[in-house]
């Protein structure tokens, strides 16, 4: 009886010996599956990353520069918050960026020279700056002389004025208006009101400042940089409502045709996928 007690036991251990083992191999293959997949999973992610390397490689080799391997863009660093220049010296602001994703996206490196507005519109014109980004609106004039991309943003066109100030939308044409050289503001308003009755200035600040001394009764200017002028500068304020609204686009070269088709696919995959408007939320609020 003893004999076959031991025989018997001797047998559920092997059985359980067997079953523990079959337990620690189904494990075992679960954690291959899993290690597989995760290894399969990063496999996929640096072949999409190989792969958008590789389009961008292909893209820049494609796209005609100024520089190779170099998108130039030249801008007026005195719109913010489209341009502006940082604590270090660097240029900031929405179209910066922007231009920084489109460069990215084309596989070449930004380079951004500041200058006067109207030297940054010739700049692209005369083939010394790839694209000109400075909140450029889109003019029937320009369109001659220049290539648009597709719009990325829209301007709003706002009167400055002093608090207490007796100007209103009604009365411009018989005020003295302050405007930025060779801006949407001073070509409308010089049109609408006569040019003896617009001061042009080589910049929004300088426009503000004569607004300030005395110089000018208001100054036109687009909004985003108006409030921010008029939040630093005590004493100042903005009229209630639109004075014009218009879009923004890249200027580009007559003569290069495909950077402009390059700069429309790149800025329409960064429009769909919200980085453009992830761009203009970081720096004008919503409210």
């Amino acid at each position: 009886m003893k004999k076959f007690f031991a025989i018997a036991l001797s047998c559920l251990l092997v059985v359980g010996m067997f079953a523990g083992c079959g337990n620690s191999a189904a494990e075992e293959t679960t954690v291959a599956a899993v290690e597989t997949t995760a290894a399969a999973a990063e496999t996929t992610a640096a072949a999409a990353e190989t792969t958008a390397a590789t389009e961008a490689a292909e893209t820049a080799a494609e796209v005609s520069t100024i520089e190779d391997g170099v998108l130039i863009m030249a801008t007026n660093a005195a719109f913010p918050p489209y341009e502006m220049v940082a604590d270090d010296g660097s240029i900031e602001g929405i179209d910066a960026e922007v231009a920084g994703a489109i460069a990215e996206k084309l596989g070449l490196k930004l380079e951004i020279d500041d200058m006067d507005f109207d030297a940054a519109l010739l700049a692209v014109q005369q083939g010394k700056a790839d694209i000109v980004m400075a909140g450029v609106s889109v003019t029937e004039d320009r369109l001659m002389v220049m290539n648009f991309s597709d719009t990325y943003a829209t301007g709003i066109q706002s009167v400055i004025v002093k608090e207490g100030s007796d100007v209103t939308m009604d009365n411009l044409g018989e005020k003295m208006i302050g405007t930025q050289r060779g801006t949407t503001g001073y070509i409308y308003a010089s049109g609408d009101y006569g040019e003896d009755h617009v001061t042009a200035y080589d910049n929004g600040a300088s426009a503000v400042q004569a607004l300030m001394n005395g110089q000018v009764d208001c100054v036109i200017i687009d909004n985003a940089p108006a409030q921010e002028f008029v939040a630093a500068n005590s004493g100042l304020t903005l009229l209630d409502g639109t004075w014009v609204e218009e879009e923004y686009a890249i200027g580009l070269n007559k003569d290069n045709a495909g950077l402009l088709e390059a700069v429309n696919q790149a800025l329409a995959e960064l429009i769909a996928d919200g980085t453009v408007q992830s761009i203009v939320d970081k720096y004008i609020s919503a409210e």
